[in-house]
Formats: structure tokens, C-alpha cells, sequence
């Protein structure tokens, strides 16, 4: 039996509970969990902004050993240190064909199909996003798990596995940020910190970070904030003043709200790029005039897991954190158990914290 975090329905609070896991059939590996982040898109999982068949096990961004593997499974052995990968590609579909991996169509197959039984009645679980993190085991297919380099901390290489992908990828993929260019980056929760971070290694000018919360400001200075602001009805005009009056080359939002990424926009200098990373609802509609985008000149790009390529980017994430560049811990603002999700969940309404990883 294995402990867990489960999701009975959505809008449902989680609740602790037993679960039942098969062994790994063909092609599977099972995983001891050494740590999990609590991400937005779980809240956004367990509220129905994201779909996911219930009840479900949640919990995206995880790291741990390997215990066992099924038959045919040669990429990985027990007692590997592991990352989960929770949009692995199938390397055969149109946009993996394109060399577009994080669009792959296969990606959220797993998360469909029932994993585990609750101990208790035998209900049938889903994995959500196919990798069901929020227990102390669990059992994915071998490629949604990736070897984990030497010398990364087991328990904080769980924030590879999503926000600092995503992070990371936004800035280096995405938006392809140069040397000397300034940067806004709008939220400052687990992806913004991680923004920042790879602002910094980026080589950007001024980074200025936006929140509602001015307790995020020491967080993000120790990211690699130059300037904070707190987020208001000016904060483009705020913004475009501290760079020359043109506004920032890049700016990435990581809120996923209609009024954020309408800001960040405004707040982007012509002929610069803005990027969304957050993930708002279907009802959050952003409005644009005809004249304003051709004037601009602006380019606004959606960004899918940071646009990234896990298996290529781990490892040069893997030497930025060995290197000293990138600091995993200094995103960690709380470290739980699995009781304490929903009040990470809470946190991250309340704009409080950085990123909360459960401790296994």
C-alpha cells in the first residue's frame, strides 16, 4: 500500500488516502518519490480550469529512485536517481515530426488511462498529468522518466521536472533572450522565480519583476531582479520608465490572467516579445486592436512547457545547478508533507510564497 494525496472530484478538497499499485507491466517503471512541488496547474487540475478524469492522484513535478522496472525497460534500473517527465513525446506524431516535442498530440495520453485502485473500496485512480506525484510511489511509463545527473540534490531536482523546464525554457527557447536586453517578468511564484533565475544566466539587463505581493520582492531580488514593482494600473507605464521610456524587449507572464497578460503586453517595447506562460481558463478573454498590432510590431507567443526538449535541456540544467548558477533551493519557500497541499494550494491563491515541495 502507498500513501496519497487523493482527488475524489473535481473542486473536491484532496484527501489522504491508502492506494493499491500494480507492479510495473511492459514498458513501465516504478518510481519512490524523494520529493514533489506543489504547482499551479495542480491547483488548476483540481478546480477544472484543466481537465483530468477523477478521482486522481495529482502532483506533476516530482523526483525519486527507481524500484522496480517492467519488461522491456533498459533506459533506467532500480536505483536510479530520476526526474519525472510529466509530456513525454512520442517521437512519431506531426509536431514531434516537426522537432516540436512539447506539442507532442501523445503527451497527455497517460493521464487518461486508471493507474492504481484505493485501498479502501477499489476505486479506480487516474495519474494526473500522467504522473500522480502526490504519493509516496508511483508508476509511470519509462519514458516519462528522466535520468537525473550527478551532483543535483535528489530532493530539489523535483523542480526541474516542471517549473524550471518551463521557466528556463521561456526565457531561452521562447522568447530568446540576448545579452544586455531587459526583461519584465509578471508573477513571481515557482515558474517567475525560475524566469528570473534564467534571466540572470541569460545575460539580460534590467529584469524587473511584478507581483501583488511585496513580500515577493526579496524573494525575486535573490533571483535576479533588478527592480520590483507591485503590480497596478500602471505598471506598464511604470515599467516602460525604468527602460528609456520604450518598454521591455521581453516580457513573460506567468499568471495566466486576461488583465496580466493584457499588461504585459502593453508593457513590451515595439518590435519586442511577449511571452504567456501561465495557463488562465477558457473564460479569460484578452483584446487587442487592429491598429496596435500593426503598430507595434510586437510578437505574442503562447509557450507550451517552455517550449522544451526535457531530455536535451536536463542536463544543461544539471550544470547550471552545479555550477552555482542556478539555486533550486532558493525557489523552495515551504517544505511539506502530503497534509500540507492544500494549504500550499491556498498560498498560491493568496500570491503568498514561492514554491512548496513535499517531502517524502
Amino acid at each position: 500500500m502507498t500513501r496519497a494525496a487523493v482527488l475524489p472530484a473535481v473542486g473536491a478538497p484532496l484527501r489522504l488516502a491508502e492506494i493499491d499499485l500494480p507492479d510495473p507491466g511492459p514498458g513501465q517503471v516504478r518510481v519512490r518519490l524523494a520529493a514533489a512541488g506543489v504547482c499551479h496547474s495542480d491547483l488548476s487540475l483540481s478546480n477544472g480550469t484543466l481537465r483530468q478524469p477523477v478521482p486522481a492522484v495529482l502532483g506533476h513535478e516530482g523526483s525519486g529512485t527507481v524500484s522496480a522496472v517492467g519488461e522491456g525497460v533498459t533506459t533506467v534500473a532500480p536505483g536510479d536517481r530520476v526526474v519525472l517527465n510529466w509530456a513525454p513525446s512520442c517521437g512519431a506524431c506531426h509536431y514531434c515530426g516537426l522537432g516540436e516535442p512539447w506539442l507532442c498530440a501523445d503527451a497527455g495520453t497517460a493521464a487518461t488511462v486508471p493507474y492504481a485502485k484505493l485501498t479502501d473500496g477499489g476505486d479506480e485512480l487516474y495519474p494526473g498529468l500522467g504522473t500522480a506525484a502526490f504519493a509516496e510511489e508511483t508508476v509511470v511509463p519509462a519514458h516519462a522518466v528522466l535520468p537525473l545527473p550527478d551532483g543535483v540534490p535528489l530532493a530539489d531536482a523535483a523542480l526541474l521536472g516542471c517549473a524550471v523546464l518551463t521557466g528556463y525554457g521561456a526565457v531561452h527557447h521562447s522568447a530568446a533572450v540576448r545579452p544586455g536586453e531587459s526583461v519584465a517578468v509578471f508573477g513571481v511564484g515557482g515558474v517567475g522565480l525560475a524566469v528570473l533565475q534564467a534571466a540572470r544566466i541569460a545575460g539580460a539587463g534590467t529584469v524587473v519583476a511584478v507581483d501583488v505581493s511585496p513580500e515577493k520582492e526579496e524573494l525575486a531580488r535573490a533571483s535576479g531582479a533588478t527592480e520590483f514593482l507591485l503590480s497596478g494600473e500602471d505598471t506598464a507605464k511604470r515599467i516602460r520608465s525604468l527602460t528609456g521610456g520604450h518598454g521591455a524587449d521581453v516580457a513573460i507572464e506567468c499568471v495566466g490572467r486576461a488583465e496580466t497578460i493584457r499588461t504585459a503586453w502593453s508593457a513590451t517595447r515595439r518590435g519586442g516579445r511577449t511571452t504567456v506562460v501561465g495557463i488562465g481558463g477558457k473564460d479569460q478573454q484578452v483584446s487587442f486592436s487592429a491598429l496596435e498590432l500593426f503598430y507595434f510590431g510586437r510578437t505574442l507567443s503562447g509557450c507550451v512547457y517552455g517550449n522544451s526538449d526535457p531530455a536535451r535541456d536536463l542536463p544543461v540544467l544539471a550544470e547550471h545547478v552545479r555550477a552555482g548558477r542556478l539555486d533550486l533551493s532558493a525557489m523552495v519557500t515551504g517544505r511539506i508533507g502530503l497534509d500540507g497541499i492544500p494549504e500550499a494550494f491556498d498560498a498560491m491563491v493568496g500570491g503568498r510564497g514561492g514554491r512548496a515541495l513535499v517531502m517524502f
